[in-house]
């Protein structure tokens, strides 16, 4: 009887909680740099929060080993719904490669997937990717690529297409996708995997070349751009996707409010009209549907990490 009490209370508590949340600021954590997509993607849906909820959505960011160390935060952090993550596929790649996270994966629950992107190869040394694959054959080990950090997605889709092209290439890993890019236009990195919402002004301009997309189907954004699978590394394919945790023990009826106050965000039209154009689309889904992502990208990026021997301190 008192267990039954117990679990009748807890539920009322959950749904006073998500009737009168939010009642003061919610955080917005970004576990890498300003600029890129986990961070994008928060700042939009924290402004649109903010006008919902008249209560203020702030972002922070807080950069360090690929995104860990701000999930570590958000994991330790109160069940209230008032500290957030916002997550690229680094999270995943996070699991596969560090021996020791501050944190469970467990420890971490889905709100919603916000969003996905492709990845555009870009080199400014190389027009095409042939000419980069024969020169990796040619001299391995003398051609390098930039990426965001140890155990970031973008360090991932390159190593994805070292594996898959079977080239021996040296990995270069910065503090965050502005400092690759730099890199990658100095020419002092040879090539970088990077989001298309962050290479696409210096593809257009020419400042960059585009030697492929990391989809099975050219993006809207450079239809004359090959996938990488066309362009000669047969069935190559990886998204990179970004999304919204809480700490575990969020009561369920505010877990719904989250997901359901975000996924109107994103369900708007505005949000796709501003994201369209630097390659990044709405993908709102329930938390069960995100938490399944990521077990499967963890999966995904173990044996990548294993096969490559990937480790991180």
């Amino acid at each position: 009887m008192r267990s039954a009490l117990f679990i009748v209370a807890a539920l009322v508590a959950g749904v006073c909680a998500a009737q009168d949340f939010p009642a003061k600021p919610v955080r917005i954590i970004v576990g890498f740099t300003p600029g890129g997509g986990p961070d994008i993607t928060a700042r939009h849906v924290a402004h649109k929060l903010t006008e919902a909820w008249g209560q203020q959505a702030l972002v922070e960011n807080r950069p360090g080993a690929g995104g860990t160390v701000a999930a570590g935060q958000v994991a330790r952090a109160a069940p209230d719904g008032y500290t957030l993550l916002s997550v690229s596929s680094a999270h995943a790649v996070g699991a596969a490669i560090y021996p020791k996270l501050p944190y469970e994966m467990t420890d971490l629950v889905a709100v919603t997937q916000t969003g996905t992107s492709k990845y555009v190869l870009v080199s400014a040394q190389f027009r095409t990717l042939q000419e980069l694959l024969a020169a990796a054959k040619a001299r391995p080990g003398h051609i390098n690529f930039s990426s965001a950090g140890v155990g970031s997605g973008t360090h991932f889709a390159a190593e994805i297409l070292k594996s898959r092209a079977a080239i021996d290439v040296v990995h270069v890993p910065f503090k965050g996708i502005p400092e690759a890019l730099t890199e990658t236009m100095t020419g002092r990195v040879h090539f970088f995997m990077a989001p298309i919402a962050n290479a696409l002004a210096a593809v257009k301009d020419g400042r960059l070349s585009a030697l492929g997309v990391s989809s099975l189907e050219r993006d809207a954004l450079l239809p004359e751009v090959p996938t990488v699978s066309e362009a000669g590394v047969a069935g190559y394919q990886t998204v990179l996707w970004f999304g919204l945790l809480a700490p575990r023990g969020v009561p369920r009826p505010l877990l719904a409010k989250l997901n359901a106050d975000v996924v109107k965000v994103l369900s708007h039209p505005e949000t796709r009209a501003r994201w369209a154009p630097i390659g990044i689309d709405p993908t709102p889904t329930s938390p069960e549907h995100f938490d399944r992502v990521i077990r499967e990208d963890v999966a995904v990026f173990a044996k990548i990490a294993r096969d490559a021997q990937i480790t991180a301190n």
